[in-house]
């Protein structure tokens, strides 16, 4: 995130291209509310935002590739991550612990 480079990993089984927007923690579990822009999900649903619990992504590697920017969540208010520790907007209307170096 500090980068603003893609991620590419295993979730799940699937093989997933994909940018974190937002990192912190639900229910006591680590989670990332993430723009997945390519690969394959179990829903098939791609591009598209996605939850993921960080305890089941497997194989992370930063991608030298542009940065994919998503419609959405700021527009509306996001579940996925209850504990927000990074947000990468700039503007995030979570009250993230930290800031990106950017900000």
């Amino acid at each position: 995130m500090a980068e603003r480079k893609p991620v590419a990993c295993l979730y799940n089984g699937y093989a997933r291209a994909l940018c974190p927007i937002i990192l912190g923690r639900s229910g006591g579990a680590e989670k990332a509310l993430v723009w997945q822009f390519a690969g394959n999900a179990e829903h098939g649903r791609v591009p598209g935002w996605k939850c993921l619990a960080l305890s089941e992504v497997a194989d992370a590697t930063l991608v030298d590739a542009p940065w994919h920017e998503a419609p959405g969540p700021h527009g509306r208010p996001q579940s996925c991550v209850k504990e927000v520790d990074l947000d990468v907007n700039p503007n995030s209307p979570y009250g993230p612990r930290r800031r990106m170096s950017w900000q």
